[in-house]
């Protein structure tokens, strides 16, 4: 009778958990062989170090294209492809940023332009700065006190959620809206405190839009800048003044890069992806070759390993995520008019350091069924599967239906470098980064079995 019933449980934990003791055979097997043999961190050593920061239309993006589709092909994929993206390009150019205090000195600041801006066209503007520290106080400006100003948008990036992308998220409509706001009560150009956790004076750039034709410049500067320029307009009027050549120059043709191993069972798919390009400082390691890297180890590991994969497991290298997501929203709509049936869409673009979930958007039933293998997650430190959220690059597919997640890295350190020239390979640990591939690729591995 026990034994009976020892079975008839051990039946039902299987219904209901959907995973067996061959699963957490699989999942050690599967950290054992990128701990001891990935290529993750070699490979992002060489993306980093021999192309370096490679922003969408830049002649090092289209390096980076050719690199991602050698380095499918090395690791073992069925099919290798180029999908073509129309993608907007937008150059930085020489620029500089000064103020002139009471004693009527020149002072030099350290200064990103925000990706997308307009410049100068070369030539000096200059005037008043005035300082709100919110939205609101800046909404209650009469327009008579913008006109002809600098508008300093000095909003710090909250200390207080211990969730790091909810302080980003917070402080991110300043950096998104700031050139937008300030002209349309007629200021110059706009000056924002840069979304930044850390306590320094590195500059952080990042996507900006307008909402019209009236497009000023809009600038970031780094907390330690944007302290002292707070305390300075505390005492005395100050002067500031711009010359940058940014801009847009116009769309060319681009690629996203794909690479499968097809479906042993049907062609349904399931993808692993991260964006290939990144800003135009630092290298890109953490934002976003850290998820490039990782999700070609999971082709790479399935095919070492000999797993069987039921479904087509597809890699994409997104183009353009930074400044446009045109890779992605291109991958959705190709992915309809080619009538695919995506089961599952996961993005790793949150940095290489140590895993420590799996954000789950997707209906109740999916993720419970996820959630219900915690227990095999939690020896490699993968516990949190509470967010809702996932990757901008498979937004498109989300919005099809189809169920998508992101790797959760711990957050405490993504923030002071993310969009920088600290963004470099050094800061990347082999253990963390590699670990974050064992996630996704376990994560992978029970999606084909189960879905």
């Amino acid at each position: 009778m026990k034994k009976i019933l020892g079975t008839s449980l051990l039946l039902l934990s299987i219904t209901i958990f959907g995973q067996t003791k061959q699963d957490s055979i699989q999942f050690a097997e599967i950290s054992k062989e990128i701990l001891n043999n990935g290529k993750s961190y070699t490979e992002l050593k060489d993306l980093t170090k021999n192309i370096g920061h490679r922003l969408s239309g830049s002649e090092a993006y289209e390096k980076s294209v050719k690199w991602a589709e050698q380095k499918l092909r090395e690791a073992g994929a069925d099919k290798v492809w180029l999908q073509e993206v129309m993608i907007p390009v937008w150059v930085r150019g020489k620029e500089s940023l000064q103020i002139k205090t009471q004693d009527g000195k020149w002072r030099n600041l350290k200064m990103l332009s925000l990706g997308n801006s307009e410049g100068t066209g070369g030539k000096d503007i200059s005037g008043e700065i005035i300082m709100v520290k919110s939205l609101e106080e800046y909404e209650k400006l009469p327009n008579e006190k913008v006109k002809d100003k600098i508008v300093f948008f000095n909003y710090p990036f909250s200390q207080t959620f211990i969730e790091t992308f909810k302080g980003y998220g917070d402080a991110a409509k300043y950096r998104v809206n700031a050139a937008s706001l300030a002209a349309k009560k007629g200021g110059k150009f706009a000056i924002i405190r840069s979304l930044s956790s850390a306590f320094d004076d590195v500059p952080h750039t990042g996507a900006m839009r307008y909402e019209n034709d009236n497009k000023i410049p809009a600038v970031a500067i780094g907390n330690t800048t944007a302290d002292e320029l707070e305390v300075l307009l505390k005492s005395q009027k100050i002067t500031a003044k711009l010359n940058s050549n940014c801009g847009m120059k116009g769309e060319k043709l681009s690629h996203s890069v794909i690479g499968e191993i097809t479906g042993k069972k049907d062609k349904n798919v399931i993808v692993v992806g991260g964006h290939l390009d990144s800003w135009d400082v630092g290298e890109g390691a953490h934002d976003d070759g850290a998820g490039i890297v990782q999700s070609i180890e999971v082709l790479r590991t399935f095919k070492k390993m000999g797993i069987p994969n039921n479904h087509t497991i597809r890699v994409v290298c997104f183009a353009n995520e930074e400044n446009g997501l045109k890779g992605g929203i291109q991958y959705g709509k190709t992915a309809k008019d080619n009538n695919e049936k995506h089961l599952f869409a996961i993005e790793s673009d949150a940095g290489g350091f140590a895993p420590r979930g799996v954000s789950l958007e997707m209906d109740d039933e999916k993720r419970k069924q996820i959630k219900s293998w915690s227990n095999l997650f939690f020896p490699y430190g993968v516990y949190h599967f509470e967010g809702t959220y996932s990757g901008a690059d498979i937004s498109p597919l989300h919005a099809m239906g189809v169920p998508t997640a992101e790797l959760v890295p711990d957050s405490q350190r993504y923030f002071d470098i993310h969009h920088t020239v600290e963004d470099t390979f050094d800061k990347v640990n082999r253990r963390e980064l590699l670990l974050g591939a064992v996630a996704m690729t376990q994560l992978i591995y029970m999606i084909d079995k189960n879905w």
